[in-house]
Protein backbone atom coordinates (compact mmCIF):
# COMPACT_ATOMS: atom_id res chain seq x y z
CA UNK A 1 0.00 0.00 0.00
CA UNK A 2 0.88 3.10 -0.74
CA UNK A 3 -0.32 6.71 -0.09
CA UNK A 4 -0.24 9.83 -2.94
CA UNK A 5 -1.60 13.91 -1.93
CA UNK A 6 -1.56 16.08 -4.46
CA UNK A 7 -2.04 19.70 -4.01
CA UNK A 8 -4.96 21.89 -5.03
CA UNK A 9 -2.68 22.89 -8.24
CA UNK A 10 -2.50 19.24 -8.82
CA UNK A 11 -6.67 18.78 -8.83
CA UNK A 12 -6.62 22.71 -10.53
CA UNK A 13 -9.51 21.95 -13.06
CA UNK A 14 -10.31 19.82 -15.70
CA UNK A 15 -7.28 19.01 -17.26
CA UNK A 16 -5.57 18.46 -14.21
CA UNK A 17 -7.75 15.95 -12.97
CA UNK A 18 -7.74 14.10 -15.83
CA UNK A 19 -3.75 14.20 -15.64
CA UNK A 20 -3.62 12.99 -12.13
CA UNK A 21 -6.31 10.23 -12.53
CA UNK A 22 -3.62 8.63 -15.06
CA UNK A 23 -1.19 8.50 -12.42
CA UNK A 24 -3.14 7.68 -10.12
CA UNK A 25 -4.23 4.37 -12.47
CA UNK A 26 -0.81 3.81 -13.37
CA UNK A 27 0.06 2.54 -9.50
CA UNK A 28 -3.47 1.16 -8.44
CA UNK A 29 -1.56 -2.38 -8.47
CA UNK A 30 0.39 -0.74 -5.38
CA UNK A 31 -2.94 0.17 -3.68
CA UNK A 32 -2.93 3.88 -3.69
CA UNK A 33 -4.81 5.69 -0.99
CA UNK A 34 -4.75 9.12 -1.98
CA UNK A 35 -5.09 12.12 0.21
CA UNK A 36 -6.34 15.42 -1.99
CA UNK A 37 -6.24 19.41 -1.24
CA UNK A 38 -9.42 22.04 -2.53
CA UNK A 39 -9.15 22.49 -6.29
CA UNK A 40 -7.17 25.17 -7.22
CA UNK A 41 -8.41 28.85 -6.35
CA UNK A 42 -11.64 27.07 -4.23
CA UNK A 43 -10.40 28.24 -0.78
CA UNK A 44 -9.64 31.69 -1.52
CA UNK A 45 -13.14 31.85 -3.23
CA UNK A 46 -14.58 29.94 -0.01
CA UNK A 47 -12.86 32.82 1.89
CA UNK A 48 -14.31 35.73 -0.30
CA UNK A 49 -17.82 34.32 -0.09
CA UNK A 50 -17.55 34.54 3.55
CA UNK A 51 -16.44 38.22 3.53
CA UNK A 52 -19.45 39.14 0.91
CA UNK A 53 -21.67 37.32 3.63
CA UNK A 54 -20.61 39.22 6.57
CA UNK A 55 -21.83 42.43 4.39
CA UNK A 56 -25.25 40.75 3.94
CA UNK A 57 -24.79 39.21 0.46
CA UNK A 58 -24.76 35.46 -0.13
CA UNK A 59 -23.01 34.36 -3.42
CA UNK A 60 -21.39 31.08 -4.01
CA UNK A 61 -21.11 31.88 -7.90
CA UNK A 62 -17.65 31.39 -8.39
CA UNK A 63 -16.93 28.14 -6.34
CA UNK A 64 -20.16 26.59 -7.96
CA UNK A 65 -19.35 27.37 -11.47
CA UNK A 66 -15.63 25.86 -11.25
CA UNK A 67 -17.23 22.80 -9.73
CA UNK A 68 -20.08 22.84 -11.99
CA UNK A 69 -18.24 23.92 -14.86
CA UNK A 70 -15.12 20.80 -14.31
CA UNK A 71 -17.87 18.22 -14.14
CA UNK A 72 -19.66 18.96 -17.53
CA UNK A 73 -16.13 19.20 -19.01
CA UNK A 74 -15.38 15.87 -17.03
CA UNK A 75 -18.75 14.23 -17.90
CA UNK A 76 -19.71 13.07 -15.02
CA UNK A 77 -22.50 13.65 -12.80
CA UNK A 78 -21.75 14.30 -8.95
CA UNK A 79 -25.26 14.89 -6.98
CA UNK A 80 -22.85 14.91 -3.95
CA UNK A 81 -21.42 18.22 -5.09
CA UNK A 82 -24.40 20.18 -5.27
CA UNK A 83 -25.71 18.67 -2.10
CA UNK A 84 -22.76 20.58 -0.78
CA UNK A 85 -23.33 23.45 -2.54
CA UNK A 86 -26.75 23.88 -0.71
CA UNK A 87 -25.07 23.02 2.45
CA UNK A 88 -22.38 26.26 1.68
CA UNK A 89 -25.43 28.40 0.64
CA UNK A 90 -26.97 27.74 3.88
CA UNK A 91 -24.01 28.30 6.29
CA UNK A 92 -23.08 31.41 3.91
CA UNK A 93 -26.84 32.68 4.72
CA UNK A 94 -26.41 32.27 8.67
CA UNK A 95 -23.17 34.02 8.80
CA UNK A 96 -25.18 36.96 7.04
CA UNK A 97 -28.03 37.24 9.70
CA UNK A 98 -24.97 36.86 12.52
CA UNK A 99 -22.56 39.08 10.32
CA UNK A 100 -19.59 37.75 11.92
CA UNK A 101 -17.40 34.53 10.86
CA UNK A 102 -16.01 33.03 14.06
CA UNK A 103 -12.89 30.51 13.83
CA UNK A 104 -14.95 27.42 14.10
CA UNK A 105 -17.36 29.10 11.68
CA UNK A 106 -14.19 29.92 9.25
CA UNK A 107 -13.22 26.16 9.62
CA UNK A 108 -16.90 24.98 8.39
CA UNK A 109 -16.75 27.20 5.57
CA UNK A 110 -13.24 26.15 4.01
CA UNK A 111 -13.64 22.51 4.61
CA UNK A 112 -15.94 22.84 1.30
CA UNK A 113 -13.20 22.45 -0.82
CA UNK A 114 -11.76 19.83 0.30
CA UNK A 115 -14.62 17.93 0.15
CA UNK A 116 -16.03 18.49 -2.61
CA UNK A 117 -12.69 17.47 -4.56
CA UNK A 118 -12.59 14.08 -3.91
CA UNK A 119 -16.15 13.49 -4.85
CA UNK A 120 -15.18 14.65 -8.03
CA UNK A 121 -12.25 12.59 -8.19
CA UNK A 122 -13.92 9.23 -6.88
CA UNK A 123 -16.81 9.87 -9.86
CA UNK A 124 -14.00 10.59 -12.46
CA UNK A 125 -12.00 7.83 -11.96
CA UNK A 126 -15.58 5.42 -11.31
CA UNK A 127 -16.23 6.31 -15.01
CA UNK A 128 -13.03 5.82 -16.23
CA UNK A 129 -13.05 1.91 -14.75
CA UNK A 130 -11.31 2.47 -11.93
CA UNK A 131 -13.38 2.05 -8.58
CA UNK A 132 -13.12 4.75 -6.37
CA UNK A 133 -14.84 6.02 -3.14
CA UNK A 134 -14.88 9.18 -1.48
CA UNK A 135 -14.15 9.53 2.23
CA UNK A 136 -14.25 12.91 4.46
CA UNK A 137 -11.28 12.54 7.20
CA UNK A 138 -13.75 11.99 9.67
CA UNK A 139 -14.94 8.72 8.02
CA UNK A 140 -11.52 6.94 9.00
CA UNK A 141 -11.41 8.41 12.07
CA UNK A 142 -9.82 11.68 11.58
CA UNK A 143 -9.88 13.10 15.22
CA UNK A 144 -8.77 16.66 16.67
CA UNK A 145 -8.77 18.92 19.60
CA UNK A 146 -10.95 21.43 19.56
CA UNK A 147 -8.54 24.39 18.52
CA UNK A 148 -9.98 25.86 15.41
CA UNK A 149 -7.70 26.93 12.52
CA UNK A 150 -5.02 24.95 14.17
CA UNK A 151 -6.42 21.78 15.00
CA UNK A 152 -3.79 19.05 16.38
CA UNK A 153 -4.75 14.97 15.71
CA UNK A 154 -5.27 12.91 18.53
CA UNK A 155 -3.48 9.85 19.58
CA UNK A 156 -6.34 7.67 18.71
CA UNK A 157 -6.74 8.61 15.20
CA UNK A 158 -2.98 6.05 14.92
CA UNK A 159 -5.45 3.28 15.75
CA UNK A 160 -8.12 4.47 13.86
CA UNK A 161 -7.05 4.79 10.71
CA UNK A 162 -6.57 1.44 10.23
CA UNK A 163 -10.14 -0.18 11.34
CA UNK A 164 -11.48 1.38 8.48
CA UNK A 165 -8.75 1.18 5.49
CA UNK A 166 -7.20 -2.77 6.58
CA UNK A 167 -10.35 -4.02 4.06
CA UNK A 168 -8.49 -1.75 1.33
CA UNK A 169 -4.91 -2.82 1.90
CA UNK A 170 -6.15 -6.47 2.54
CA UNK A 171 -7.86 -6.56 -0.42
CA UNK A 172 -11.36 -7.17 0.65
CA UNK A 173 -12.46 -3.51 -0.63
CA UNK A 174 -11.52 -2.82 -4.20
CA UNK A 175 -12.68 0.73 -4.52
CA UNK A 176 -9.81 3.23 -4.34
CA UNK A 177 -10.10 5.36 -1.44
CA UNK A 178 -10.27 9.02 -2.38
CA UNK A 179 -9.35 10.99 0.85
CA UNK A 180 -9.88 14.69 2.02
CA UNK A 181 -6.83 16.24 3.42
CA UNK A 182 -6.33 19.56 6.00
CA UNK A 183 -9.63 18.79 7.69
CA UNK A 184 -10.74 16.60 10.66
CA UNK A 185 -13.69 17.04 13.54
CA UNK A 186 -13.39 17.54 17.42
CA UNK A 187 -14.47 15.10 20.01
CA UNK A 188 -17.55 16.76 19.69
CA UNK A 189 -18.28 16.34 16.35
CA UNK A 190 -17.28 19.79 15.04
CA UNK A 191 -15.49 19.78 11.60
CA UNK A 192 -11.69 21.23 12.54
CA UNK A 193 -8.87 22.45 10.21
CA UNK A 194 -5.47 21.63 10.61
CA UNK A 195 -3.53 24.35 10.15
CA UNK A 196 -0.76 24.99 7.84
CA UNK A 197 0.80 22.14 6.26
CA UNK A 198 -3.16 20.31 7.20
CA UNK A 199 -2.80 17.98 3.79
CA UNK A 200 0.85 16.97 4.39
CA UNK A 201 0.07 15.94 8.23
CA UNK A 202 -3.26 14.07 6.52
CA UNK A 203 -1.20 11.98 4.30
CA UNK A 204 1.99 11.81 6.51
CA UNK A 205 -0.34 10.29 9.35
CA UNK A 206 -2.52 7.79 6.97
CA UNK A 207 0.48 6.37 5.82
CA UNK A 208 2.60 6.07 9.06
CA UNK A 209 -0.88 4.87 10.86
CA UNK A 210 -1.43 2.02 7.59
CA UNK A 211 2.00 0.88 7.50
CA UNK A 212 2.17 2.28 3.72
CA UNK A 213 5.55 1.20 1.74
CA UNK A 214 5.77 4.69 1.29
CA UNK A 215 4.29 8.32 1.04
CA UNK A 216 4.22 10.22 -2.05
CA UNK A 217 3.86 13.79 -2.26
CA UNK A 218 3.76 15.35 -5.91
CA UNK A 219 4.97 18.83 -7.00
CA UNK A 220 5.65 20.10 -9.92
CA UNK A 221 9.42 19.78 -9.61
CA UNK A 222 11.57 16.50 -10.10
CA UNK A 223 11.89 16.17 -5.85
CA UNK A 224 13.76 18.55 -3.34
CA UNK A 225 16.38 20.48 -5.61
CA UNK A 226 19.65 22.04 -4.29
CA UNK A 227 18.36 25.12 -4.78
CA UNK A 228 15.12 27.31 -6.51
CA UNK A 229 15.46 26.18 -10.00
CA UNK A 230 13.77 29.45 -10.68
CA UNK A 231 16.72 31.05 -9.49
CA UNK A 232 19.85 29.13 -10.66
CA UNK A 233 19.26 27.05 -13.67
CA UNK A 234 21.68 24.10 -12.90
CA UNK A 235 19.54 23.08 -9.30
CA UNK A 236 19.31 19.35 -9.65
CA UNK A 237 17.38 16.98 -7.77
CA UNK A 238 18.77 15.51 -4.28
CA UNK A 239 18.30 11.95 -4.29
CA UNK A 240 17.63 11.22 -0.17
CA UNK A 241 17.57 13.52 2.39
CA UNK A 242 16.63 12.51 6.09
CA UNK A 243 13.52 13.37 7.78
CA UNK A 244 15.66 16.20 9.88
CA UNK A 245 17.12 17.89 6.76
CA UNK A 246 13.20 18.28 5.16
CA UNK A 247 12.53 19.85 7.93
CA UNK A 248 15.07 22.10 8.61
CA UNK A 249 14.44 22.82 4.14
CA UNK A 250 10.54 23.47 5.24
CA UNK A 251 11.67 25.70 8.30
CA UNK A 252 14.32 28.19 6.02
CA UNK A 253 11.55 28.53 2.88
CA UNK A 254 11.76 25.47 0.98
CA UNK A 255 8.66 24.21 -0.54
CA UNK A 256 8.62 20.65 0.59
CA UNK A 257 6.66 19.33 3.24
CA UNK A 258 5.45 21.05 6.17
CA UNK A 259 7.79 20.54 9.49
CA UNK A 260 5.29 19.07 11.24
CA UNK A 261 4.16 16.79 8.66
CA UNK A 262 7.18 14.76 9.33
CA UNK A 263 5.88 13.76 12.86
CA UNK A 264 4.39 10.63 12.64
CA UNK A 265 6.75 9.34 10.25
CA UNK A 266 9.94 9.95 12.16
CA UNK A 267 7.32 7.77 14.63
CA UNK A 268 7.09 4.83 12.37
CA UNK A 269 10.34 4.88 10.30
CA UNK A 270 7.75 5.16 6.76
CA UNK A 271 9.62 6.94 4.15
CA UNK A 272 8.17 9.80 2.01
CA UNK A 273 9.29 10.23 -1.59
CA UNK A 274 8.70 13.53 -3.17
CA UNK A 275 7.42 13.21 -7.33
CA UNK A 276 6.79 15.20 -10.06
CA UNK A 277 3.38 15.03 -11.77
CA UNK A 278 4.64 16.44 -14.88
CA UNK A 279 7.69 13.41 -14.84
CA UNK A 280 6.45 9.96 -13.42
CA UNK A 281 9.02 8.38 -14.93
CA UNK A 282 11.66 10.46 -12.18
CA UNK A 283 12.32 8.90 -8.99
CA UNK A 284 12.36 11.75 -7.46
CA UNK A 285 13.38 12.16 -3.50
CA UNK A 286 12.94 9.70 -0.75
CA UNK A 287 12.96 11.02 2.59
CA UNK A 288 14.19 8.86 5.32
CA UNK A 289 15.35 8.54 8.80
CA UNK A 290 19.08 8.14 8.07
CA UNK A 291 21.17 8.36 4.68
CA UNK A 292 21.43 5.13 3.10
CA UNK A 293 24.56 5.83 1.73
CA UNK A 294 27.85 8.53 1.89
CA UNK A 295 26.33 11.57 3.19
CA UNK A 296 26.41 14.35 1.05
CA UNK A 297 28.54 17.45 2.52
CA UNK A 298 26.04 20.22 1.10
CA UNK A 299 22.18 18.97 0.17
CA UNK A 300 20.55 22.40 -0.34
CA UNK A 301 20.89 26.41 -0.26
CA UNK A 302 17.32 27.69 0.65
CA UNK A 303 16.30 31.15 1.79
CA UNK A 304 13.66 32.62 3.21
CA UNK A 305 13.14 36.72 2.68
CA UNK A 306 11.48 39.50 4.44
CA UNK A 307 13.34 39.37 7.63
CA UNK A 308 14.32 42.02 10.51
CA UNK A 309 17.18 41.97 12.65
CA UNK A 310 17.00 42.72 16.06
CA UNK A 311 20.37 43.06 17.98
CA UNK A 312 19.91 43.70 21.65
CA UNK A 313 22.93 44.73 23.94
CA UNK A 314 23.12 45.33 27.63
CA UNK A 315 26.42 46.05 29.67
CA UNK A 316 24.49 46.56 32.52
CA UNK A 317 23.24 42.54 32.35
CA UNK A 318 27.37 41.69 32.51
CA UNK A 319 27.53 38.41 34.77
CA UNK A 320 23.59 38.92 36.15
CA UNK A 321 21.81 35.51 35.52
CA UNK A 322 18.58 35.22 33.82
CA UNK A 323 19.87 37.80 31.11
CA UNK A 324 18.11 35.62 28.06
CA UNK A 325 15.51 34.59 29.92
CA UNK A 326 13.85 37.80 30.34
CA UNK A 327 14.62 38.61 26.76
CA UNK A 328 13.01 35.15 25.73
CA UNK A 329 10.25 36.00 27.99
CA UNK A 330 9.11 39.43 26.03
CA UNK A 331 9.17 37.10 22.72
CA UNK A 332 6.69 34.84 24.84
CA UNK A 333 4.40 37.85 25.81
CA UNK A 334 4.48 39.08 22.86
CA UNK A 335 3.92 35.87 20.44
CA UNK A 336 6.52 36.38 18.39
CA UNK A 337 8.51 33.87 16.86
CA UNK A 338 12.68 33.60 16.65
CA UNK A 339 14.47 32.60 13.25
CA UNK A 340 17.96 32.22 14.31
CA UNK A 341 19.75 33.32 16.83
CA UNK A 342 23.42 34.41 18.24
CA UNK A 343 24.57 34.92 21.28
CA UNK A 344 26.90 36.04 23.89
CA UNK A 345 27.04 37.23 27.43
CA UNK A 346 25.69 41.08 27.31
CA UNK A 347 24.28 40.66 23.46
CA UNK A 348 21.97 38.71 21.25
CA UNK A 349 21.51 39.21 17.58
CA UNK A 350 18.15 37.50 16.25
CA UNK A 351 16.23 37.37 12.86
CA UNK A 352 11.92 37.44 13.34
CA UNK A 353 9.95 37.49 10.44
CA UNK A 354 9.11 41.10 9.41
CA UNK A 355 5.52 40.83 9.32
CA UNK A 356 5.01 41.06 12.91
CA UNK A 357 4.26 44.00 15.02
CA UNK A 358 7.31 44.45 17.35
CA UNK A 359 6.55 48.03 18.71
CA UNK A 360 5.35 46.45 21.89
CA UNK A 361 8.23 43.94 22.09
CA UNK A 362 10.87 46.43 21.38
CA UNK A 363 9.27 48.80 23.73
CA UNK A 364 9.53 46.39 26.55
CA UNK A 365 13.31 45.31 25.67
CA UNK A 366 14.24 48.98 25.42
CA UNK A 367 13.88 49.26 29.44
CA UNK A 368 16.87 46.58 30.26
CA UNK A 369 18.75 46.96 26.82
CA UNK A 370 19.81 49.08 23.79
CA UNK A 371 17.81 47.85 20.92
CA UNK A 372 18.22 48.51 17.55
CA UNK A 373 15.81 46.55 14.90
CA UNK A 374 16.96 46.45 10.92
CA UNK A 375 14.23 45.06 8.15
CA UNK A 376 14.94 44.21 4.63
CA UNK A 377 17.55 41.47 5.62
CA UNK A 378 17.06 37.81 4.39
CA UNK A 379 17.94 34.53 6.00
CA UNK A 380 20.28 32.29 3.77
CA UNK A 381 20.54 28.72 4.88
CA UNK A 382 22.94 25.92 3.61
CA UNK A 383 21.40 22.37 4.84
CA UNK A 384 24.47 19.96 4.87
CA UNK A 385 26.97 18.19 7.32
CA UNK A 386 27.49 20.50 9.97
CA UNK A 387 30.57 18.24 11.04
CA UNK A 388 32.62 19.96 8.03
CA UNK A 389 31.31 23.50 8.47
CA UNK A 390 34.56 25.17 8.45
CA UNK A 391 35.27 23.66 4.52
CA UNK A 392 31.72 24.75 3.74
CA UNK A 393 31.92 28.44 4.90
CA UNK A 394 35.65 28.69 3.58
CA UNK A 395 34.16 28.23 -0.20
CA UNK A 396 31.04 29.87 0.67
CA UNK A 397 32.82 32.80 2.33
CA UNK A 398 35.26 33.30 -0.28
CA UNK A 399 33.12 33.39 -3.18
CA UNK A 400 30.97 35.98 -1.20
CA UNK A 401 33.54 38.11 -0.51
CA UNK A 402 34.63 37.93 -4.46
CA UNK A 403 31.07 39.28 -5.03
CA UNK A 404 31.42 42.16 -2.30
CA UNK A 405 28.40 40.50 -0.26
CA UNK A 406 28.85 41.35 3.21
CA UNK A 407 27.30 38.56 6.04
CA UNK A 408 26.06 40.35 8.94
CA UNK A 409 24.80 37.30 11.04
CA UNK A 410 25.62 33.55 11.24
CA UNK A 411 24.37 30.86 13.17
CA UNK A 412 24.45 27.14 13.32
CA UNK A 413 21.57 24.81 14.13
CA UNK A 414 22.04 22.53 17.13
CA UNK A 415 20.43 19.75 14.71
CA UNK A 416 23.82 20.01 13.34
CA UNK A 417 22.17 20.00 9.62
CA UNK A 418 22.27 23.87 9.22
CA UNK A 419 24.10 27.01 8.90
CA UNK A 420 22.34 30.22 8.44
CA UNK A 421 23.90 33.68 7.77
CA UNK A 422 22.16 36.80 6.90
CA UNK A 423 22.34 39.15 4.34
CA UNK A 424 20.82 42.45 2.90
CA UNK A 425 17.44 41.17 0.84
CA UNK A 426 18.60 43.12 -2.05
CA UNK A 427 21.44 40.75 -2.44
CA UNK A 428 19.51 37.28 -1.33
CA UNK A 429 18.63 35.54 -5.03
CA UNK A 430 22.58 37.08 -5.86
CA UNK A 431 23.85 35.02 -2.63
CA UNK A 432 22.37 31.90 -3.14
CA UNK A 433 23.37 32.03 -6.63
CA UNK A 434 26.99 32.66 -5.65
CA UNK A 435 26.86 30.24 -2.72
CA UNK A 436 25.43 27.33 -4.92
CA UNK A 437 27.70 28.02 -7.94
CA UNK A 438 30.81 27.67 -4.87
CA UNK A 439 29.34 24.25 -2.77
CA UNK A 440 27.88 22.73 -5.87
Amino acid sequence: MIVMKFGGSSVANAERIRHVAEIIQTYKDELPAVVLSAMGDTTDHLLEAADMAVNGTVDIEKVEKLHFDTAKELEIEVPAIKELLDELKTLLTGISMLKELSKRSRDYLVSFGERMSVRMMAAYLTKLGTPAKFYDAWDIGMVSDSNYMAAELLDEVWDNIPKYLNDYKNGKQKEIPIITGFIAKDKHGTITTLGRGGSDLSATMIGSAMGAKEIQTWKDVDGIMTTDPRLVKDAKPVPEVTYEEAQELAIFGAQVLHPRSMIPCRKTGTPVRVKNSYNIKSEGTLIVEKHTGTVPAVTAITKVKNVTLIDIQSSRMLGAAGFLAHIFNQFLKWNISIDVIATSEVSVSLTVNTKADLSGLLEDLGRVAEVKATGDKAIITVICDASHSSAILAKAFDALNKEGINVQMISQGASKVNVSFLVDMAEADKTVQVVHAALF
